[in-house]
């Protein structure tokens, strides 16, 4: 294979793979808990209507607003009041930080809560929660600057 058609495919493999990995998955209730067992979320982002976040509102969520700007250091979950505007806003962060995970919520509030209950069901049954850890700086080895941990109730 003659080398600039070498160059050619491994650079349209490599957009692939890029585009790939910037989709947004839209996940139920099950299939978010599941996926967050194995990599828990460094934020959820909460786009829904003002009057909606007043009357029900998520802690510790972020609320949305077109050019946010965040740092994700691990999945992001995004929470809306229908499905269709958590994928378009999923897209946005996806499009603003390609290759990062970022998960909407099928179902919206009511599944995250779910997902919630679930895990502080489990922590209380004595099995692992959350951990998040805050690293001391990503181009320096040793010890993390602090670990945060939920621990059985």
């Amino acid at each position: 294979m003659k080398p600039n058609l070498r160059r050619g495919w491994l650079a349209a493999l490599f957009f692939v793979a890029t585009a790939a990995a910037a989709e947004v998955a839209l996940r139920g209730s099950e299939q978010l808990l599941f996926a967050l067992k194995k990599v828990p979320p460094c934020c959820v982002i909460d786009g829904r209507s003002d009057e909606a976040r007043r009357q029900h509102p998520l802690a510790d969520a972020l609320p949305y607003r077109p050019g946010m700007t965040i740092n994700p250091t691990a999945s992001v979950v995004v929470v809306a009041e229908n499905d269709r505007t958590a994928m378009q806003i999923g897209k946005a962060l996806a499009k603003a930080h390609p290759g990062k995970t970022i998960i909407a919520v099928k179902g919206g509030v009511s599944a995250w809560e779910a997902v919630l209950a679930s895990t502080a069901t489990s922590t209380a049954s004595g099995a692992a929660g959350f951990d998040f850890v805050i690293p001391h700086n990503t181009c320096e080895t040793g010890a993390p600057l602090q670990q945060l941990r939920s621990n059985p109730k």
